[in-house]
Protein backbone atom coordinates (compact mmCIF):
# COMPACT_ATOMS: atom_id res chain seq x y z
CA UNK A 1 0.00 0.00 0.00
CA UNK A 2 1.10 3.32 -1.05
CA UNK A 3 1.06 5.84 1.57
CA UNK A 4 0.65 9.59 1.15
CA UNK A 5 1.65 12.27 3.96
CA UNK A 6 0.43 15.50 4.22
CA UNK A 7 2.31 18.05 6.17
CA UNK A 8 -0.49 21.06 7.11
CA UNK A 9 -4.38 21.12 7.27
CA UNK A 10 -4.66 24.83 6.69
CA UNK A 11 -6.68 26.82 3.95
CA UNK A 12 -4.75 25.65 1.54
CA UNK A 13 -5.42 21.77 1.90
CA UNK A 14 -9.25 21.15 1.10
CA UNK A 15 -8.96 20.78 -2.25
CA UNK A 16 -5.75 18.39 -2.32
CA UNK A 17 -6.60 16.27 0.69
CA UNK A 18 -10.42 15.31 -0.83
CA UNK A 19 -8.66 14.44 -3.75
CA UNK A 20 -6.18 12.58 -2.67
CA UNK A 21 -8.46 10.30 -0.37
CA UNK A 22 -10.75 9.61 -3.59
CA UNK A 23 -7.55 8.54 -5.22
CA UNK A 24 -6.83 6.39 -2.32
CA UNK A 25 -9.94 4.87 -2.42
CA UNK A 26 -9.44 4.26 -6.10
CA UNK A 27 -5.71 3.00 -5.55
CA UNK A 28 -5.75 1.51 -2.46
CA UNK A 29 -3.11 4.31 -1.27
CA UNK A 30 -3.61 5.42 2.49
CA UNK A 31 -3.59 9.57 3.19
CA UNK A 32 -2.13 11.31 6.68
CA UNK A 33 -2.62 14.55 7.23
CA UNK A 34 -0.08 16.09 9.90
CA UNK A 35 -0.78 19.05 11.54
CA UNK A 36 -0.13 21.34 14.94
CA UNK A 37 -4.16 21.14 15.27
CA UNK A 38 -4.95 17.56 15.71
CA UNK A 39 -8.79 18.84 14.96
CA UNK A 40 -7.85 20.74 11.53
CA UNK A 41 -6.49 17.03 10.19
CA UNK A 42 -9.48 15.43 11.64
CA UNK A 43 -11.57 17.77 9.90
CA UNK A 44 -10.14 17.02 6.79
CA UNK A 45 -9.60 13.42 6.53
CA UNK A 46 -13.13 12.89 8.46
CA UNK A 47 -14.26 9.22 8.72
CA UNK A 48 -12.35 8.28 4.96
CA UNK A 49 -11.61 4.68 5.37
CA UNK A 50 -8.16 5.57 3.75
CA UNK A 51 -7.10 8.79 5.73
CA UNK A 52 -6.03 9.36 9.00
CA UNK A 53 -5.30 12.38 11.75
CA UNK A 54 -2.00 13.08 13.32
CA UNK A 55 -0.56 15.22 15.46
CA UNK A 56 2.64 16.64 13.92
CA UNK A 57 5.10 19.22 14.52
CA UNK A 58 8.56 19.34 12.63
CA UNK A 59 10.05 20.80 15.92
CA UNK A 60 10.28 17.10 17.06
CA UNK A 61 12.81 15.95 15.00
CA UNK A 62 12.34 12.03 16.22
CA UNK A 63 8.32 11.72 15.93
CA UNK A 64 9.27 13.92 12.28
CA UNK A 65 11.75 10.97 11.28
CA UNK A 66 8.92 8.25 12.10
CA UNK A 67 6.18 9.88 10.21
CA UNK A 68 7.66 10.53 7.28
CA UNK A 69 9.74 7.27 7.20
CA UNK A 70 5.97 5.14 6.36
CA UNK A 71 5.51 7.64 3.55
CA UNK A 72 6.49 7.16 -0.23
CA UNK A 73 5.56 10.59 -0.75
CA UNK A 74 5.68 13.76 1.47
CA UNK A 75 3.36 17.18 0.35
CA UNK A 76 4.41 19.71 2.57
CA UNK A 77 2.07 22.54 3.05
CA UNK A 78 4.24 24.03 5.87
CA UNK A 79 5.36 27.34 6.04
CA UNK A 80 8.23 28.05 3.37
CA UNK A 81 11.30 28.19 5.83
CA UNK A 82 10.78 25.05 6.88
CA UNK A 83 10.57 23.19 3.72
CA UNK A 84 14.35 22.45 3.94
CA UNK A 85 14.42 20.99 6.99
CA UNK A 86 11.75 18.67 6.01
CA UNK A 87 13.75 17.94 2.60
CA UNK A 88 16.81 17.00 4.28
CA UNK A 89 14.54 14.05 6.37
CA UNK A 90 13.13 12.88 3.35
CA UNK A 91 16.74 13.07 1.36
CA UNK A 92 18.06 10.82 4.29
CA UNK A 93 15.13 8.30 4.39
CA UNK A 94 14.61 8.18 0.74
CA UNK A 95 11.15 9.96 0.09
CA UNK A 96 9.70 12.12 -2.29
CA UNK A 97 8.21 15.73 -1.70
CA UNK A 98 6.29 18.07 -3.24
CA UNK A 99 5.54 21.67 -2.54
CA UNK A 100 3.98 24.52 -3.42
CA UNK A 101 6.22 27.27 -2.03
CA UNK A 102 9.32 28.96 -4.38
CA UNK A 103 12.57 26.82 -4.29
CA UNK A 104 15.11 28.16 -1.80
CA UNK A 105 18.72 28.40 -1.90
CA UNK A 106 18.84 26.10 0.92
CA UNK A 107 16.83 23.55 -1.57
CA UNK A 108 18.02 23.77 -4.47
CA UNK A 109 21.83 22.72 -2.73
CA UNK A 110 19.79 19.38 -2.28
CA UNK A 111 19.24 18.62 -6.00
CA UNK A 112 22.39 16.37 -6.73
CA UNK A 113 22.07 13.91 -3.49
CA UNK A 114 18.16 13.66 -4.30
CA UNK A 115 18.67 13.15 -7.85
CA UNK A 116 21.25 10.25 -6.80
CA UNK A 117 19.30 8.87 -4.79
CA UNK A 118 16.41 8.76 -7.45
CA UNK A 119 14.22 11.27 -5.46
CA UNK A 120 12.03 13.76 -7.25
CA UNK A 121 11.94 17.42 -4.76
CA UNK A 122 9.25 18.93 -6.95
CA UNK A 123 8.54 22.89 -5.64
CA UNK A 124 6.47 25.74 -7.37
CA UNK A 125 3.93 23.37 -8.48
CA UNK A 126 0.48 25.44 -7.07
CA UNK A 127 -0.95 28.37 -8.18
CA UNK A 128 1.63 31.58 -8.23
CA UNK A 129 4.12 29.72 -8.38
CA UNK A 130 3.00 26.96 -10.23
CA UNK A 131 0.04 26.97 -12.89
CA UNK A 132 1.57 30.46 -13.83
CA UNK A 133 4.74 28.05 -14.85
CA UNK A 134 2.83 25.69 -16.34
CA UNK A 135 0.38 27.66 -18.48
CA UNK A 136 3.39 30.00 -19.77
CA UNK A 137 5.59 26.94 -20.18
CA UNK A 138 2.96 25.71 -23.32
CA UNK A 139 2.44 28.25 -24.45
CA UNK A 140 6.16 29.38 -24.98
CA UNK A 141 6.93 25.65 -26.00
CA UNK A 142 3.90 26.31 -28.48
CA UNK A 143 5.21 29.09 -29.90
CA UNK A 144 9.14 28.14 -29.86
CA UNK A 145 7.55 24.55 -32.03
CA UNK A 146 6.39 26.81 -34.86
CA UNK A 147 9.61 28.78 -35.06
CA UNK A 148 8.13 31.56 -33.13
CA UNK A 149 10.93 34.02 -31.19
CA UNK A 150 9.26 35.29 -27.68
CA UNK A 151 10.14 39.20 -26.81
CA UNK A 152 8.02 40.28 -23.62
CA UNK A 153 6.72 38.04 -21.25
CA UNK A 154 4.20 39.37 -18.69
CA UNK A 155 1.96 37.50 -16.04
CA UNK A 156 0.07 38.46 -13.11
CA UNK A 157 -2.01 36.36 -10.91
CA UNK A 158 -4.01 37.61 -7.98
CA UNK A 159 -6.18 35.54 -5.02
CA UNK A 160 -9.26 38.15 -4.76
CA UNK A 161 -12.79 37.60 -3.88
CA UNK A 162 -15.99 36.50 -6.19
CA UNK A 163 -18.02 39.71 -7.07
CA UNK A 164 -21.21 38.82 -5.65
CA UNK A 165 -19.24 37.99 -2.26
CA UNK A 166 -19.43 41.01 0.18
CA UNK A 167 -20.25 43.78 -2.12
CA UNK A 168 -20.09 46.61 0.36
CA UNK A 169 -16.51 45.51 0.88
CA UNK A 170 -14.12 48.56 -1.49
CA UNK A 171 -11.80 46.34 -1.65
CA UNK A 172 -12.86 43.26 -2.92
CA UNK A 173 -10.41 41.85 -0.98
CA UNK A 174 -10.31 38.97 1.94
CA UNK A 175 -7.94 36.67 3.37
CA UNK A 176 -7.72 33.73 1.60
CA UNK A 177 -4.22 32.51 1.91
CA UNK A 178 -1.36 33.36 4.34
CA UNK A 179 -2.36 36.65 5.94
CA UNK A 180 0.64 37.19 7.11
CA UNK A 181 1.96 36.60 3.70
CA UNK A 182 -0.51 38.73 2.28
CA UNK A 183 0.37 42.09 4.93
CA UNK A 184 4.39 41.09 4.10
CA UNK A 185 3.94 41.20 -0.01
CA UNK A 186 6.62 43.13 -1.40
CA UNK A 187 8.97 43.69 1.27
CA UNK A 188 12.42 43.66 -0.48
CA UNK A 189 13.01 45.36 -4.15
CA UNK A 190 11.20 43.37 -7.08
CA UNK A 191 13.30 43.08 -9.86
CA UNK A 192 12.04 42.32 -13.92
CA UNK A 193 13.19 43.45 -17.50
CA UNK A 194 11.20 46.06 -18.98
CA UNK A 195 12.17 46.97 -22.60
CA UNK A 196 15.78 45.62 -22.45
CA UNK A 197 16.26 47.46 -19.12
CA UNK A 198 16.75 46.04 -15.59
CA UNK A 199 14.34 47.90 -13.39
CA UNK A 200 14.39 47.85 -9.66
CA UNK A 201 11.59 48.86 -7.59
CA UNK A 202 12.55 49.16 -3.62
CA UNK A 203 9.28 48.67 -1.55
CA UNK A 204 8.57 51.75 -0.93
CA UNK A 205 7.31 52.08 -4.59
CA UNK A 206 6.36 49.44 -5.06
CA UNK A 207 2.04 49.89 -4.92
CA UNK A 208 2.34 53.26 -6.79
CA UNK A 209 4.09 51.33 -10.27
CA UNK A 210 1.60 49.62 -11.21
CA UNK A 211 0.42 48.02 -14.85
CA UNK A 212 -3.24 47.97 -15.78
CA UNK A 213 -4.86 44.71 -17.02
CA UNK A 214 -8.18 44.08 -18.69
CA UNK A 215 -9.58 40.26 -18.38
CA UNK A 216 -12.08 39.32 -20.80
CA UNK A 217 -15.52 39.64 -19.23
CA UNK A 218 -13.85 40.22 -15.68
CA UNK A 219 -12.74 44.12 -16.53
CA UNK A 220 -9.87 45.77 -14.99
CA UNK A 221 -7.35 44.97 -12.78
CA UNK A 222 -4.04 46.38 -11.58
CA UNK A 223 -0.89 44.65 -11.29
CA UNK A 224 2.67 45.05 -9.42
CA UNK A 225 5.70 43.61 -10.04
CA UNK A 226 6.26 40.46 -7.25
CA UNK A 227 9.81 39.56 -6.22
CA UNK A 228 12.62 38.43 -8.70
CA UNK A 229 11.20 38.09 -12.54
CA UNK A 230 15.02 37.74 -13.71
CA UNK A 231 15.63 34.70 -12.14
CA UNK A 232 13.01 33.40 -14.94
CA UNK A 233 14.56 34.63 -17.99
CA UNK A 234 16.71 31.29 -17.66
CA UNK A 235 14.22 29.29 -15.97
CA UNK A 236 12.10 29.67 -18.91
CA UNK A 237 14.87 29.84 -21.33
CA UNK A 238 14.51 33.35 -22.80
CA UNK A 239 17.63 34.70 -22.88
CA UNK A 240 17.33 37.28 -25.58
CA UNK A 241 13.48 38.67 -24.12
CA UNK A 242 13.11 42.53 -23.95
CA UNK A 243 10.32 42.05 -21.08
CA UNK A 244 10.19 39.99 -17.98
CA UNK A 245 7.70 40.57 -15.93
CA UNK A 246 5.60 38.09 -13.42
CA UNK A 247 3.60 40.17 -10.48
CA UNK A 248 0.09 39.69 -8.24
CA UNK A 249 -3.06 41.01 -9.60
CA UNK A 250 -5.26 43.37 -7.41
CA UNK A 251 -8.83 44.67 -7.78
CA UNK A 252 -8.18 48.51 -8.89
CA UNK A 253 -7.90 51.15 -6.00
CA UNK A 254 -6.35 48.44 -3.53
CA UNK A 255 -2.76 49.34 -4.65
CA UNK A 256 -3.26 52.95 -3.57
CA UNK A 257 -4.72 52.29 -0.56
CA UNK A 258 -2.74 49.84 0.75
CA UNK A 259 0.22 52.05 0.04
CA UNK A 260 -1.05 54.51 2.28
CA UNK A 261 -0.05 51.83 5.40
CA UNK A 262 3.36 51.08 3.60
CA UNK A 263 4.46 55.25 3.63
CA UNK A 264 3.32 55.53 7.05
CA UNK A 265 5.70 52.55 8.21
CA UNK A 266 2.80 50.18 9.47
CA UNK A 267 3.80 46.81 7.65
CA UNK A 268 6.76 46.76 9.57
CA UNK A 269 7.60 43.47 11.04
CA UNK A 270 11.15 44.47 13.07
CA UNK A 271 10.33 44.95 15.99
CA UNK A 272 7.50 45.06 18.43
CA UNK A 273 4.74 48.16 19.68
CA UNK A 274 5.09 49.05 23.07
CA UNK A 275 1.76 48.90 25.26
CA UNK A 276 -0.18 47.29 22.49
CA UNK A 277 -2.19 45.69 24.88
CA UNK A 278 -3.72 49.32 25.49
CA UNK A 279 -3.97 50.70 22.20
CA UNK A 280 -7.01 50.41 19.99
CA UNK A 281 -6.85 50.81 16.38
CA UNK A 282 -6.86 54.60 16.30
CA UNK A 283 -4.53 55.42 18.30
CA UNK A 284 -2.07 52.45 16.64
CA UNK A 285 -2.37 54.61 13.38
CA UNK A 286 -1.87 58.01 15.02
CA UNK A 287 1.85 56.17 16.48
CA UNK A 288 2.68 56.90 12.94
CA UNK A 289 1.89 60.54 12.19
CA UNK A 290 3.20 63.77 13.44
CA UNK A 291 0.92 65.28 16.01
CA UNK A 292 -1.05 68.53 15.30
CA UNK A 293 -4.45 69.91 16.01
CA UNK A 294 -6.12 68.59 13.07
CA UNK A 295 -8.03 65.40 12.72
CA UNK A 296 -5.48 62.24 12.25
CA UNK A 297 -7.49 61.65 8.54
CA UNK A 298 -6.30 65.03 8.07
CA UNK A 299 -3.15 64.77 9.10
CA UNK A 300 -2.61 61.76 6.88
CA UNK A 301 -4.02 63.03 4.00
CA UNK A 302 -1.80 66.04 4.42
CA UNK A 303 1.44 64.08 4.81
CA UNK A 304 0.57 62.05 1.90
CA UNK A 305 -1.23 64.12 -0.87
CA UNK A 306 -5.00 62.24 -0.67
CA UNK A 307 -8.36 63.57 -0.63
CA UNK A 308 -10.15 63.07 2.97
CA UNK A 309 -12.77 61.77 1.03
CA UNK A 310 -11.22 59.63 -1.50
CA UNK A 311 -11.11 56.41 -2.58
CA UNK A 312 -7.86 55.44 0.00
CA UNK A 313 -9.54 57.14 3.02
CA UNK A 314 -12.85 55.01 2.23
CA UNK A 315 -10.96 51.48 2.54
CA UNK A 316 -9.20 52.68 5.40
CA UNK A 317 -12.04 53.63 7.39
CA UNK A 318 -14.28 50.63 6.14
CA UNK A 319 -11.86 48.57 7.91
CA UNK A 320 -11.62 50.07 11.19
CA UNK A 321 -8.04 52.08 11.33
CA UNK A 322 -9.69 54.64 12.67
CA UNK A 323 -12.04 52.93 14.91
CA UNK A 324 -11.48 52.96 19.04
CA UNK A 325 -12.16 49.34 19.64
CA UNK A 326 -9.03 47.87 21.08
CA UNK A 327 -6.58 45.94 19.11
CA UNK A 328 -6.78 42.80 21.43
CA UNK A 329 -3.03 41.85 21.22
CA UNK A 330 -0.82 41.34 24.16
CA UNK A 331 1.92 42.26 22.30
CA UNK A 332 2.97 42.43 18.25
CA UNK A 333 4.78 43.74 15.32
CA UNK A 334 3.19 46.55 13.22
CA UNK A 335 2.33 44.06 10.61
CA UNK A 336 0.73 41.70 13.22
CA UNK A 337 -1.50 44.59 14.25
CA UNK A 338 -2.52 45.46 10.46
CA UNK A 339 -2.92 42.05 9.92
CA UNK A 340 -5.02 41.67 13.07
CA UNK A 341 -7.25 44.36 12.60
CA UNK A 342 -7.92 43.53 8.63
CA UNK A 343 -8.83 39.34 9.83
CA UNK A 344 -11.75 41.25 11.59
CA UNK A 345 -12.98 42.66 8.15
CA UNK A 346 -11.02 40.43 5.62
CA UNK A 347 -12.16 36.71 6.94
CA UNK A 348 -13.90 34.89 4.43
CA UNK A 349 -17.58 34.20 5.97
CA UNK A 350 -18.88 30.76 5.16
CA UNK A 351 -20.83 32.10 2.27
CA UNK A 352 -18.41 34.03 0.86
CA UNK A 353 -16.83 33.05 -2.45
CA UNK A 354 -13.53 33.78 -3.68
CA UNK A 355 -12.06 33.89 -7.22
CA UNK A 356 -8.40 33.52 -8.95
CA UNK A 357 -7.31 35.38 -11.69
CA UNK A 358 -4.15 34.99 -13.61
CA UNK A 359 -3.24 36.81 -16.68
CA UNK A 360 -0.57 36.47 -19.63
CA UNK A 361 0.43 38.59 -22.22
CA UNK A 362 3.17 37.50 -24.61
CA UNK A 363 4.31 39.36 -27.99
CA UNK A 364 6.47 37.24 -30.54
CA UNK A 365 7.49 37.34 -33.74
CA UNK A 366 5.99 35.05 -35.83
CA UNK A 367 8.24 35.32 -38.89
CA UNK A 368 7.89 39.34 -40.42
CA UNK A 369 4.82 39.38 -38.51
CA UNK A 370 4.42 40.44 -34.33
CA UNK A 371 1.91 38.44 -32.64
CA UNK A 372 0.56 39.01 -29.67
CA UNK A 373 -0.72 36.20 -27.35
CA UNK A 374 -3.11 36.82 -23.98
CA UNK A 375 -4.33 34.46 -21.34
CA UNK A 376 -6.67 34.07 -18.65
CA UNK A 377 -7.59 31.90 -15.92
CA UNK A 378 -10.64 32.64 -13.81
CA UNK A 379 -11.68 30.11 -11.01
CA UNK A 380 -14.24 30.74 -8.09
CA UNK A 381 -14.09 29.13 -5.02
CA UNK A 382 -17.54 26.92 -3.78
CA UNK A 383 -17.44 28.74 -0.21
CA UNK A 384 -15.16 29.34 2.27
CA UNK A 385 -13.59 25.79 2.57
CA UNK A 386 -13.67 24.74 -0.80
CA UNK A 387 -12.04 28.14 -2.04
CA UNK A 388 -10.45 28.14 -5.83
CA UNK A 389 -7.14 28.98 -3.70
CA UNK A 390 -7.01 25.65 -2.05
CA UNK A 391 -8.27 24.42 -5.56
CA UNK A 392 -5.74 25.78 -7.76
CA UNK A 393 -2.40 25.73 -5.13
CA UNK A 394 -3.76 21.94 -4.23
CA UNK A 395 -4.59 20.19 -7.10
CA UNK A 396 -1.86 20.68 -9.24
CA UNK A 397 0.01 18.94 -6.29
CA UNK A 398 -2.07 16.22 -5.64
CA UNK A 399 -2.37 15.73 -9.37
CA UNK A 400 1.29 15.44 -9.71
CA UNK A 401 1.74 12.82 -6.65
CA UNK A 402 -1.12 10.85 -8.17
CA UNK A 403 1.33 10.44 -11.40
CA UNK A 404 4.70 10.15 -9.06
CA UNK A 405 2.96 6.87 -7.41
CA UNK A 406 1.55 5.70 -10.53
CA UNK A 407 5.64 5.84 -11.79
CA UNK A 408 3.97 8.53 -14.35
CA UNK A 409 7.04 11.00 -13.22
CA UNK A 410 10.38 10.30 -14.21
CA UNK A 411 12.29 13.74 -13.23
CA UNK A 412 14.58 13.70 -10.37
CA UNK A 413 16.50 16.06 -8.20
CA UNK A 414 15.08 19.24 -7.45
CA UNK A 415 12.52 20.63 -10.19
CA UNK A 416 10.27 23.21 -11.11
CA UNK A 417 7.18 21.72 -13.18
CA UNK A 418 8.17 23.61 -16.56
CA UNK A 419 8.84 20.25 -18.44
CA UNK A 420 6.35 19.31 -20.44
CA UNK A 421 6.24 15.75 -19.13
CA UNK A 422 5.76 17.67 -15.93
CA UNK A 423 3.36 20.11 -16.65
CA UNK A 424 0.89 18.20 -19.22
CA UNK A 425 -0.65 15.69 -17.49
CA UNK A 426 -1.11 18.68 -14.75
CA UNK A 427 -2.49 20.81 -16.93
CA UNK A 428 -4.55 18.36 -18.49
CA UNK A 429 -6.51 17.11 -15.18
CA UNK A 430 -6.87 20.62 -13.99
CA UNK A 431 -8.59 21.52 -18.00
CA UNK A 432 -10.95 18.31 -16.86
CA UNK A 433 -11.86 20.34 -13.40
CA UNK A 434 -12.55 23.29 -14.95
CA UNK A 435 -9.16 24.91 -14.44
CA UNK A 436 -7.97 26.43 -17.53
CA UNK A 437 -6.88 29.15 -19.53
CA UNK A 438 -8.50 31.20 -22.16
CA UNK A 439 -6.21 32.30 -24.91
CA UNK A 440 -7.11 35.13 -27.63
CA UNK A 441 -4.07 36.11 -30.13
CA UNK A 442 -3.68 39.39 -32.32
CA UNK A 443 -1.72 40.25 -35.41
CA UNK A 444 0.41 43.64 -33.72
CA UNK A 445 2.28 44.34 -37.00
Amino acid sequence: MKTILVLGAGRSSSALITYLLQQAERHAWHVIVGDLSIDAARDRVGQHAHGEAIYFTIEDEVQSRERIAVADCVISLLPAFLHPTVAKICLDLGKHLLTASYVSEDMKKLHEQAKAKDLLFLNECGLDPGIDHMSAMQLLDHIKEKGGKLLTFESYTGGLIAPETDPANPWRYKFTWNARNVVMAGHGTAKFLENGQFKYVPYQQLFTRTTPVQVPGYGAYEGYANRDSLQYIDTYGLRDIKTMVRGTLRNEGYCSAWNVLVQLGCCDESYELEKVSEMTHRSFIESYVSSGTDSLEARICHKLGLSEHGEEMKRLIWSGFFSNEKIGLSKATPALVVEHILSKRWKLQPEDKDMIVMWHRFTYQDGKQVKEVQASLVAKGDDAIYTAMAKTVGLPLAIAARHLLLGNLKERGVCLPITKTLYEPILLELASLGIRMQEQETILS
